[in-house]
């Protein structure tokens, strides 16, 4: 009895009430503006145009963001190659791949990507939601041309053997003399270089263009290359064989110009060249020459574009992580006076032999790389370095169309939901009930709003998760109600009913929202990305219904209630 006094006499002040009237009044208006400004900018670009009055527009302009089923975009999935992993390895890699991807998807500029992992068995997954997207080829590209990095040492292999070594001498000797046939040939006045080049040149990338380079300036050819091009003419041939790691060269400078960079002059040159290749001791090592070592790209933390200072050739700087420091700490110590092989995409780019432990987290690649390649590495490199390798299984294209019908029928649907629960709350509960209906109004404000500060990316599911908090909403009114019935038909004042019936209720209010929201921190924790769209609406609707139904509604309810003096016309249904 002690208790139930003490809630009765335990009311709210007037001066609490008008100040509470007020803040709700005040949170309506700034919520309905930040939600749909759109509206005030055509009521102020209307006054302009009539009156001249200038308001300005609302200067929070957020746009709600929106997820692949609503805005349209590209759906994809990748599979992860594991099979050569250990099993208890798999599931980090995955997630690094994962990780990595999101990386690549965030430089595009893709609202809110969904990059999420899923197993079917032994099938590894990565699922990739890219809302929005405009350049489905372009995100295809980046992600499945993303390096995959990885450091080995070596495993044994001791050098070749003496048939491997003479192997590869004959076939040199024989490289060489073909590439001095070649040279007599395109020596010959009248000769077709072109033609020799498409006939005899061994390098892919320029053989069918008649062994056409382009223009290129300093630091962009193996010096060896360069350094021919600069003693020649426009049109003279080389008369010797120019060699490089790559076999012997046949060049012939084409063209010569000077252009302005960075405000200084410098050379270009053009040129031709007819390659006959030579092989290396890396050409007949075996398969298991180098082992993987633990470090990735997956450890890679940034990579620059540096230039050493004894050959002024661009390289490759990296920096790696906490994990990476340690682990190349611990390769280098092992490794002193033997290679470690830096391989990308399953190619060998540079083994260089270790002097020294390592213990800054630093390591460099060189190569033969042109400026312009160490620069397109780098950036690959700071994109990501995949642990694994991934294919592309699977392509879905969502329309922007498709997902604005979807969009425009759920929210007809839902405003007739609330157009629903309004009249009968209105019907049932008379005053109260309209009161109920005005703090729901402003629930759904304050809820869009949070939406739009988050931000919260909204799919049909998650909207479907807000109509759903809309009516947990009017439930927790409804009891709030229903005890308050009671305690009118116990005699007590309107004022004292209130108190008590907001009192009774919470209890069951708490307990029922408290339920929800541990459902939608486990669907949140486990679910997909359509289910945790629902789990984090649902969740945000739960605790702005319960600030709604517990502070305003009570808030209101205190202020027009001292002027009812009829309490049954006040809830309807009340009989003493």
């Amino acid at each position: 009895m002690g208790i139930r006094n003490f809630r009765v006499t335990n009311t709210m002040s007037r001066q609490r009430i008008r100040w509470g009237t007020i803040g709700v009044a005040v949170l309506l208006i700034f919520t309905a503006l930040f939600s749909f400004p759109q509206a005030y900018d055509k009521v102020s670009d209307g006054l302009k145009s009539k009156s001249g009055i200038d308001l300005g527009h609302f200067p929070w302009q957020t746009p709600f963001r929106l997820g692949l089923d609503l805005l349209g975009g590209t759906h994809l999935v990748y599979e992860a190659d594991v099979a050569k992993m250990s099993s208890g390895g798999k599931a980090d890699a995955v997630e690094g791949v994962r990780d990595v991807i999101e990386r690549r998807v965030n430089a595009l500029g893709v609202s809110e990507p969904v990059v999420q992992t899923d197993r079917a068995g032994e099938s590894w997954r990565v699922i990739v939601e890219l809302a929005g997207i405009k350049d489905v080829n372009q995100a295809i590209k980046m992600i499945g041309e993303t390096p995959i990095l990885e450091f080995k040492e070596e495993a044994g292999f001791i050098g070749l053997t003496d048939e491997q070594k003479k192997g590869m001498e004959t076939f040199n000797k024989a490289a060489e003399k073909k590439a001095n046939d070649v040279l007599k040939q395109a020596l010959k006045s009248k000769t077709d270089f072109v033609a020799l080049a498409k006939k005899y040149s061994e390098d892919p990338g320029s053989a069918a263009n008649g062994g056409a380079l382009g223009w290129f300036g300093e630091g962009m050819m193996v010096k060896s290359f360069e350094n021919a091009v600069k003693t020649l003419s426009v049109n003279q041939l080389t008369t010797k064989l120019v060699q490089s790691p790559f076999g012997y060269h046949i060049i012939k400078k084409t063209g010569e110009r000077e252009v302005e960079k960075d405000g200084e002059k410098v050379k270009e040159y053009e040129a031709s060249h007819i390659l006959l290749k030579t092989k290396s001791e890396a050409d007949y090592a075996p398969a298991d020459q180098w082992k993987l070592t633990g470090l990735s790209g997956q450890q890679l933390k940034k990579s620059s574009v540096q230039f050493d200072p004894n050959s002024g050739m661009p390289t490759v700087a990296l920096e790696f992580n906490a994990e990476g420091k340690d682990l190349f700490a611990a390769i280098t110590e092992r490794n002193v006076n033997k290679q470690v092989a830096i391989f990308l995409d399953g190619d060998l780019i540079s083994s260089p032999v270790v002097r020294e432990a390592i213990r800054d987290g630093q390591a460099v690649i060189s190569g033969d790389f042109s400026i312009a390649e160490a620069k397109q590495l780098s950036q690959r490199l700071n994109a990501g370095a995949l642990p694994v390798p991934v294919t592309l299984i699977g392509q879905q294209t969502v329309g922007a169309s498709l997902g604005a019908d979807s969009l425009d029928k759920s929210l007809f649907a839902g405003l007739i939901g609330f157009v629903a629960v309004a009249v009968f709350m209105t019907l049932f509960y008379r005053l109260p009930g309209v009161l109920a209906v005005l703090a729901l109004i402003l629930y759904t404000f304050i809820t869009l709003t949070i939406f739009k500060m988050i931000p919260v990316t909204l799919t049909l599911a998650g909207i479907a998760g807000f109509i759903l908090s809309i009516g947990m909403a009017v439930d927790a009114n409804v009891l709030i109600f229903e005890r308050t019935k009671e305690e009118l038909r116990r005699g007590l004042t309107i004022t004292q009913a209130l108190n008590e019936g907001f009192a009774r209720a919470w209890l069951s209010i708490r307990d029922s929202n408290a339920s929800s929201l541990i459902t939608c921190l486990i669907l949140m924790w486990f679910g997909t990305s359509v289910v945790k769209g629902f789990a984090i609406t649902l969740a945000i609707g739960i605790l702005v219904s319960m600030f709604s139904a517990i502070t305003v509604t009570r808030v209101l309810l205190h202020f027009v209630g001292p002027w009812i003096k009829n309490a049954k016309w006040f809830l309807g249904g009340v009989k003493k």
